[in-house]
């Protein structure tokens, strides 16, 4: 079939598999041409499809030569319908991995589950003893408590007030006002539940009570703290709250992990482009005034830029991790430096429809929007007949 994009809201409904197995390769090519990191052979990433998880997978296993089990609950395709991009980038790492001759498996399920965290724990026993490393990178907006049976959803709220200021639609480049009214108590423990750091316990409590944690295993979780701009709708509302239990989550598990000399981290990343952040009120508008002031300043960077970074300069340094005051590994330090913050808050002033296209990126925040799904990559012929049916190797 061709396969083109189709968008609802801040939704693409297709995804194209030539395209996400090119971004998959793009992102090997970089890892290999910045040399060898001596990290962690044995790996579990939670979350392993999209974004930081994707590329922490890949950093790990064409970085470090590493061993990796992939966990991530996507769509398949069926005949005429595509599957889900993260299906696609997974059959991609797969295959470039094996050709590596590197060991890599996945697993396709709700990481909220006891059933999908049973599979890989028998999946880790069986095939690798322990790992050494994992690498919780989860953006669902709803969980099942496995334990409780209940659902809970995620809001993305101000916490006290109403929250207004502006914001871009990035299909169409209209900058408007919003509104955002505050949550409530439910509003804030649904979320806390959904995005806080419950479940990143859990899989570390069932991987230490089976034996399957590695002597000076770490583990890592992924957060996000940004300016002053968005605090009120992000790091100060109902998703800020999840962060905080996430972080006070690696306090918690670092406790419990001191028997066998391990760790646990929550690193700090940058602002980038997701389904996820494209939902966000406010957050767009930040990101194409961000990416435009930081290319300029040659200090931008993607997902797989992050992860090589972390990983060689902050995780496997040959020394001491090295953390703010709060214990976190801070990897948005270009994003924060107080140069370019002052930059984008003079660009926020002067930002309406008509002035965006000169003092923003908007272009490239939608060409990363549509990256996500397998689009616009160079290389890729998109008027090209297409299969869509592409099987994962490890999931039959």
């Amino acid at each position: 079939m061709i396969i083109e994009p189709r968008m609802r809201g801040f939704i693409c409904l297709t995804a194209h598999p030539k395209g996400s197995e090119q971004n998959v390769k793009n992102q090997i090519g970089y890892i290999k041409s910045k040399g060898a990191i001596d990290g962690a052979k044995k790996v579990l990433v939670i979350g392993a499809s999209t974004g930081f998880g994707l590329a922490s997978r890949i950093t790990s296993a064409f970085g470090s030569d590493a061993a990796t089990i992939g966990v991530f609950f996507e769509k398949p395709p069926v005949e005429g319908k595509t599957a889900s991009p993260g299906w696609y980038n997974s059959a991609a790492f797969e295959a470039e991995a094996h050709k590596a001759g590197l060991y890599a498996k996945s697993i396709n399920g709700d990481a909220f589950s006891n059933e999908i965290k049973r599979e890989t724990l028998d999946l880790i026993k069986a095939d690798l003893g322990q790992v050494d490393l994992v690498i919780y990178s989860l953006a669902s907006p709803v969980r099942t408590n496995p334990n409780t049976g209940v659902t809970h959803r995620s809001v993305l709220k101000p916490i006290g007030q109403t929250f207004t200021n502006k914001t871009v639609d990035f299909h169409t480049g209209n900058v408007s006002e919003v509104s955002i009214a505050p949550a409530n108590e439910e509003d804030i423990e649904n979320t806390v539940a959904v995005m806080g750091g419950e479940d990143w316990s859990m899989w570390i409590e069932a991987l230490k009570a089976e034996n399957l944690l590695a002597e000076g295993a770490v583990t890592v979780a992924y957060s996000y703290i940004g300016p002053s701009l968005t605090e009120a709708v992000y790091r100060k509302g109902t998703i800020g709250r999840a962060k905080d239990h996430l972080e006070s989550t690696a306090f918690t598990i670092s406790e419990s992990l001191k028997e066998i000399g391990g760790k646990a981290y929550v690193s700090v990343n940058k602002a980038l482009v997701t389904q996820a952040s494209s939902a966000i009120p406010v957050i767009p508008l930040y990101i194409s005034l961000l990416y435009k002031i930081m290319k300029e300043e040659g200090i931008h960077e993607g997902c797989i830029e992050q992860m090589q970074r972390l990983f060689k300069d902050r995780l496997y340094n040959g020394s001491e991790v090295p953390v703010d005051e709060k214990g976190r590994i801070r990897i948005d330090d270009w994003e924060m430096r107080d140069d370019v913050q002052e930059k984008v808050a003079k660009l926020w002033l002067e930002a309406t429809t008509e002035s965006l296209p000169e003092i923003g990126d908007l272009a490239g925040y939608r060409n990363d929007f549509l990256n996500l799904f397998g689009f616009e990559f160079a290389g890729v012929d998109y008027n090209a007949d297409t299969n869509e049916v592409v099987n994962i190797e490890s999931i039959k």
